[in-house]
């Protein structure tokens, strides 16, 4: 079976109702994916005598996507580690002023915790799609369109994981800090499809051909 047990098992756990894991986890796993067919195009060019020139780049990039692959995977954990505070937070009472300020304490840290960890994914991912990227144009072009679902699932896990940094930073009373958490977010969306909508339009054009 392709997708093996423990596979089948994220599955079910993100199809119920429990709270974790959710869209972060989801994502972190779609830009695993996207590192693992970075590694795959790569594996499928390395030792290739038509590729040669790029073998010390193929190797790297070899190495870089394991190390992003297996940071997405810790994310992931991380992504649930934030939010499980989080809904805790929310049941807090509120019902007097003492209990109200302590609810706001704790609701300043684990919104801006739950921020970070989603935040964390995008910038993990914007350094696979710069693998990505590169492997499209130095790879083995019978994997080229491996690099373009690769550039499509890294969209997705950056977009993904930036809903759940606005969701959190929504809710936060710090204006200034949710305004910088957004802002940085905004730049990796942009940075980030600018670049996979590049890699997908080109090997569109190179498979069109």
């Amino acid at each position: 079976m392709i997708l093996d047990k423990k596979f089948m098992v994220f599955l079910d756990e993100l199809a119920s109702s429990a709270p974790v894991p959710g869209g972060g986890g989801a994502s972190a796993a779609c830009g695993a994916l996207a590192a693992a067919l970075a590694s795959m195009v790569a594996n499928l060019t390395t030792g290739k005598k038509k590729y040669a020139q790029y073998e010390d780049d193929i190797q790297r990039i070899l190495r870089d996507a394991e190390e992003k692959r297996k940071e997405l995977v810790a994310l992931a954990d991380a992504d649930a580690q934030a939010f499980e505070p989080l809904a805790k937070a929310y049941s807090l009472p509120k019902s007097t002023e003492e209990e109200l300020a302590y609810r706001e304490k704790v609701m300043k840290k684990v919104l801006y915790d739950a921020s970070i960890a989603p935040l964390r994914i995008m910038e993990t991912v914007s350094e696979v799609i710069l693998l990505i990227e590169e492997v499209a144009e130095k790879g083995s072009v019978m994997a080229i369109s491996d690099a373009g679902v690769a550039a499509v699932f890294a969209q997705a896990a950056l977009k993904g994981a930036s809903l759940n940094v606005f969701i959190n930073t929504k809710s936060m009373k710090d204006r200034e800090t949710a305004a910088d958490l957004n802002a940085k977010a905004h730049v990796l969306i942009a940075l980030g499809s600018e670049k996979t909508d590049a890699i997908f339009a080109k090997v569109m054009e190179r498979l069109d051909n």
